[in-house]
């Protein structure tokens, strides 16, 4: 009687083990239980023989699913990984202007107007805005906005024009904008504002809020200061009454670094930056470069006496002023001789590694004696010296650099 009732807690002791441990189907549990429960009858043993087999041929199919599904977990992790590769170079597509302010100083020049139109033509679309500064003086005067507006094309829309003997509200001009004519000029992107550029109060207003500055502003036309070259009073003045000063190749250009800096900081106490974090940890890689100056190659004007000294002595003494402001990402171009009239524009822009032609005497900028040259001179069309201003914003290669540009090399005119 104890022998049997042993017998029977061993074999529901087996029965319990196999029922919840193993992980088959039960169909495939009975193999296991047959044989012993079935022990004494040979008529089972094939049927449990079958069921191994079966069970054994499941476990391989099994094994062989779980192979494929394991490659395929594989392929789509790397097909994954790859559709995420071009995030990860998101930071070099290099600079852009895309939702940036530029400021055009000098706007309503020659050389400054033809900025202003190719930056609102070429990448009016993706600025936030253009701010074009001009040295008001009056509107009987080239120095309004005439040069400005008619560069830009404000003047193409649908306009009217009264003859001189009719009333007074017949007689004037007026233009409307026409979006078919007008519509790729981006004028809605472009901001007007008059500045003195000796007056810092002003120019720190000008510059408030700007992401870049193209500085073409010059108190010089051709090689003689404009006072003189124009006659104009305005101009004259204020080179009398400020001989020591009155420079905006100086002064002017100084405080519009000092304006652009003080933008800078303020904008890192918006953001809620460190005060002594560093400037250029605000700055980001498709930034553009913050100040583009144009100046003039060695070559390009004659050696010329001013009240406030030598012309090119003072396009020096700017250039080094950018030294004064390592903060600040920036580019000089040293402009070729302006040839309108002998030199194409459209032409493939030629930079090259920029002559110091001055040295200090006496703490003093001076012009160096001048050595021999081998008769040719640097020439470029403005037109692609404003593209050249423009494209300095974006173009990483030169940027920190002092750089020659030209496109044409002629026989030098210069007496």
């Amino acid at each position: 009687m104890r022998v049997a009732l042993l017998l029977l807690s061993i074999l529901s002791s087996v029965y319990t083990f196999t029922h919840y441990t193993t992980p088959y189907t039960p169909r495939i549990r009975q193999s296991i239980l047959i044989p012993l429960s079935a022990a004494n009858d040979n008529n089972n043993n094939d049927e449990a023989q079958r069921y191994q087999e079966k069970a054994y041929e499941l476990r391989n199919q099994i094994r062989s699913m779980e192979a494929k599904i394991s490659d395929k977990r594989s392929n789509n992790n790397a097909l994954y990984i790859k559709e995420k590769e071009p995030i990860a170079i998101e930071d070099d597509e290099g600079k852009s202007l895309k939702n940036k302010r530029v400021l055009v100083v000098g706007a309503n020049g020659r050389l400054g107007s033809m900025v202003t139109r190719y930056l609102l033509r070429t990448h009016g679309e993706e600025l936030k805005e253009v701010v074009a500064a001009v040295h008001y003086v009056g509107q009987a005067t080239s120095r309004g906005w005439g040069r400005l507006s008619y560069e830009v094309g404000a003047e193409d829309g649908v306009g009217t024009i009264g003859a001189a003997w009719s009333q007074e509200d017949e007689r004037n001009a007026s233009f409307e904008f026409d979006p078919e004519i007008m519509g790729a000029y981006y004028l809605n992107k472009l901001r007007l504002v008059e500045v003195e550029l000796l007056d810092p109060v002003q120019v720190r207003t000008i510059t408030e809020d700007v992401d870049a500055i193209i500085y073409c502003a010059t108190d010089f036309e051709g090689n003689r200061p404009r006072a003189v070259a124009s006659l104009n009073a305005a101009f004259l003045f204020r080179a009398v009454a400020s001989p020591t000063k009155g420079r905006v190749e100086i002064e002017g250009l100084q405080n519009c670094l000092e304006g652009l800096v003080g933008n800078i900081q303020e904008q890192k106490w918006k953001n809620r930056l460190e005060p002594g974090a560093d400037i250029e940890s605000t700055r980001r890689s498709s930034d553009p470069t913050q100040f583009v100056l144009v100046s003039s190659t060695p070559d390009s004007l004659a050696k010329f006496e001013t009240p406030f000294g030598e012309f090119n002595a003072l396009k020096r003494q700017g250039e080094r002023i950018m030294n004064d402001f390592p903060s600040i990402s920036y580019t000089i171009l040293q402009m070729g001789k302006y040839d309108d009239n002998f030199v194409e524009e459209g032409q493939e822009l030629q930079y090259a590694e920029a002559e110091d032609d001055t040295e200090v005497v006496d703490g003093v900028v001076c012009v160096k004696e001048e050595s021999s040259k081998n008769g040719m001179q640097k020439r470029i069309n403005r037109r692609d010296a404003a593209r050249a201003a423009v494209e300095a914003l974006t173009n990483e290669e030169i940027d920190g650099k002092k750089v020659q540009v030209y496109t044409a090399e002629k026989k030098s005119d210069i007496w």
